[in-house]
């Protein structure tokens, strides 16, 4: 179980800050399209052949991220837990969003599966989980981005390079990338197939 109600928490950020990047918990627009683009480096140039899944696609921001920067994958699939964010991700982008739990439930197969900021308040041992899940259910890759530090917090899932480097032998991952010093104690990974 997360370490706060997840649900409760994107309820109260939704009604203070509504549709924005603070509304899904971010510090602000600036930090999430740094974020983004990092992602987006890490996928392949042309996603016009790809199917690319969203887990924990909050508003839908990333497609709309992936349309602005004229990559739109041949399809776009959000996925979110909270139900509002759900219909607004749908809403906003007239794409396919599922409510699904990314730790627990079976997922659906796609070529890529992308995740910002989804394991930030989650237990290590649930982001293990998630990892796990969604590497499962991707054909060509995962790109993930986690907090990274030594450190150590009630709220916040800190990993260190070396639990995600241990991570990807246990998968058997084929190859791995790091991109970090973009934003502090922040790293993003690709785990290829």
């Amino acid at each position: 179980m997360p370490r706060i109600d997840t649900l409760i928490l994107y309820s109260n950020a939704i009604k203070k800050h509504g549709v924005t990047p603070e509304g899904v918990c971010w510090h602000n627009e600036a930090s999430q399209r740094i974020r983004f683009e990092i992602i987006l480096s890490l996928l392949p140039k042309s996603l016009k052949d790809a199917t690319l899944y969203d887990a924990g696609c909050g508003f839908g921001d990333f497609y709309h991220y992936l349309k602005e920067k004229n990559q739109l994958p041949k399809a776009y699939t959000g996925i979110d837990i909270h139900p509002q964010m759900c219909a607004i991700a749908k809403e906003k982008s007239l794409q396919n969003v599922i409510q699904a739990d990314i730790i627990y439930d079976e997922l659906p197969v796609c070529d890529y599966y992308i995740a910002s900021g989804s394991l930030n308040l989650l237990t290590t041992f649930e982001a293990v989980l998630c990892i796990q899940n969604l590497y499962k259910s991707s054909k060509k890759g995962l790109i993930f981005n986690v907090l990274c530090s030594k450190s150590s917090s009630q709220t916040y899932n800190y990993m260190a390079k070396e639990q995600l480097q241990t991570i990807a032998k246990e998968l058997h991952v084929a190859k791995y990338r790091f991109k970090e010093g973009y934003l502090r104690d922040d790293i993003s990974i690709a785990f290829y197939r």
